[in-house]
């Protein structure tokens, strides 16, 4: 079994994109209990961006766009 220290010097290795899944699991680790329907209704979300998207409804926006916009 490996320490903390020993996990956070392997997590120094990996993509930007694995990091963040690795603390996305963390914290649904650290979750005791969900709502009930929350995966269904963040489907359903999902689904309607989607289709907004893709219907052209909305346009859509670049991350490098939004974190221009925030710092203002």
């Amino acid at each position: 079994m490996m320490n903390f220290s020993q996990v956070m010097e392997n997590v120094k290795e990996l993509s930007s994109n694995d990091k963040a899944l690795v603390a996305h699991c963390l914290i649904a680790s650290l979750e005791s209990r969900q709502d009930a329907g929350v995966d269904g209704a963040w489907g359903e979300l999902a689904e309607c961006r989607y289709n907004e998207l893709a219907s052209g409804m909305v346009d859509a926006v670049s991350w490098a766009d939004i974190k221009n916009a925030v710092k203002g």
